[in-house]
């Protein structure tokens, strides 16, 4: 039972018998397929009753939320970042709020999505190997990551170089299109920063240092803050400030946590740089390119709503409405995004440590958790709906929408704060792939033609074209809910073991 084994997870300290767990899941996976798999003994037991079921629920949310809660914590902050710069902007000048608001959410929005999803694929290795206890390979996985972004990154600097002919041919205003490719080019040093950064991030997450990363992410907000306020507005240097701060605030990031990692605290982990980085890299790529293309699918879909709105009638309040309500689910999201990172680190290391039970529960205990976020949350919008949309406009009609749009929102949260966690689920376990397929059909064969229909034919306006990507997203969780629930987990501990012995040390 749980109270007789150690935590798996706990900052600073290898998996308990690590060696012993890998020396024995090697012995099962040599003796053949997995029907000869044997679960290591420390997995939990079977389930019988309410009471074994709410005893290791309370386990597992201890585990769940001492990653989950972290990682909120630096998903905000880093969130904050261009949000903050943004802000700013808006007191230089509206069209320097423009070009960044462009910028982020155009230029460095894809390229964002692309980088996140591309290192992703450590979720998986590093995970699964940390929970086999083969930690000499996370360094060279972090390595091979870095090696992949960062070509990625010199393939993605070309949206950047030629920003500004790139937002003329989408329909921006020429002097929007000029301002937002002037900060575009600024803001290349970003670009690098995320390839540095997202492979460290996933490095760390797999080990359970997340409150390493939430501290240097949260002294880089504050930080932020305060030099944006000086450059941009008190020295009066406007977006080149802005460009100078946020630059060096994810660089700032970066370096902080690889003198963490350099000074030791990962131990075996980090071993030092080697050539082994490149090696094996074409299986590498494959699962790099997968998760790239399942996250970006998820990260357009609701992209691709403001831009149906915006041939709507009454499109400026359409637009507006909708940027409100996008901007409050993207700042709910970022606890979600906690509890993707939390979910996909304690599936992949159970299933590495050959916990296939442990593994199955984890998702559990993560659903019930994030839902029961998502409503909290979603109850308080309901609440106040009344109020809360003068935050944002003056506007009576912006206001109107807001209200109407609402219970919509207070869905979407809701389905958002579950699909996230089974997506976590889906890198944990390595079946990228099988999700991107999954997203194409759901989000794209039938949620956007749907919102179509209802928004444009059916003349629903944005409600409808909302309300048709929901329930595309709602088919999509469904699925990942069937994929999760018809699972052979002591298949996938078993493909753990494989994946890490082909992909690992030659």
């Amino acid at each position: 039972m749980e109270s007789e084994r150690q935590p798996l997870l706990s900052i600073g300290d290898e998996v308990p018998g690590a060696e012993n767990q890998s020396h024995s899941l090697t012995n099962n996976l040599s003796k053949g397929p997995f029907s000869s798999f044997v679960a290591d003994e420390a997995d939990i037991g079977p389930i019988n009753g309410v009471q074994d079921f709410f005893r290791e629920l309370l386990v597992e949310s201890k585990k769940l939320w001492y990653l989950a809660g972290p990682a909120v914590f630096t998903s905000l902050c880093q969130y904050s970042l261009g949000a903050i710069t943004q802000t700013f902007a808006g007191h230089v000048g509206n069209l320097e709020l423009a070009a960044v608001s462009v910028e982020n959410s155009v230029i460095a929005g894809f390229s964002f999505g692309i980088m996140l999803g591309m290192g992703s694929a450590l979720e998986t290795l590093c995970g699964q190997a940390y929970g086999k206890g083969e930690l000499d390979m996370l360094g060279i996985y972090m390595q091979r990551s870095w090696v992949i972004l960062n070509t990625t990154a010199l393939i993605c600097s070309v949206f950047y170089i030629f920003a500004t002919p790139l937002l003329k041919l989408i329909g921006q205003t020429t002097a929007i299109s000029d301002a937002a490719g002037t900060f575009a080019l600024w803001m290349l040093p970003q670009l690098f920063a995320y390839a540095m950064n997202f492979p460290i991030a996933k490095f760390l997450q797999a080990q359970s240092k997340i409150i390493a990363m939430a501290l240097i992410s949260g002294v880089a907000l504050v930080l932020h803050a305060l030099f944006s306020w000086l450059l941009m507005l008190k020295l009066g240097w406007g977006l080149v400030g802005g460009a100078v701060v946020l630059n060096a605030s994810w660089w700032f990031i970066v370096v902080a946590q690889l003198m963490y990692i350099f000074g030791g605290a990962c131990g075996r982990a980090w071993t030092g740089f080697s050539w082994k980085a490149f090696q094996n890299l074409s299986g590498f790529v494959q699962l790099s390119i997968a998760s790239a293309v399942m996250l970006c699918l998820e990260v357009w879909y609701f992209m691709a709503l403001i831009l149906f709105a915006g041939y709507l009638k009454n499109a400026e309040f359409a637009v507006d409405s909708l940027s409100i309500c996008m901007n409050i689910l993207g700042w709910t999201l970022m606890v979600a995004f906690g509890f993707n990172a939390a979910v996909s680190v304690r599936v992949s290391n159970e299933l590495g440590a050959a916990h296939p039970r442990t593994a199955k529960f984890s998702v559990v205990g993560a659903t019930m958790n994030s839902f029961s976020v998502g409503l909290i949350l979603s109850l308080i919008l309901v609440i106040f709906r009344g109020e809360y949309p003068s935050l944002f406009s003056g506007s009576t009609e912006v206001k109107d929408a807001v209200y109407q749009l609402t219970p919509l929102l207070a869905v979407t949260i809701i389905i958002d704060n579950v699909q996230p966690v089974l997506s976590g689920v889906a890198v944990g376990a390595g079946w990228q792939a099988y999700v991107a397929y999954v997203n194409v059909g759901c989000y794209y064969v039938f949620g956007i033609p749907l919102g179509l229909v209802l928004g444009y034919k059916i003349g629903l306006g944005v409600k409808g074209i909302w309300l048709g990507m929901l329930l595309g997203t709602v088919v999509q969780t469904l699925v990942l809910s069937l994929m999760i629930y018809k699972t052979d987990w002591k298949k996938e501990a078993s493909k753990a073991g494989d994946r890490i012995r082909q992909w690992g040390l030659p």
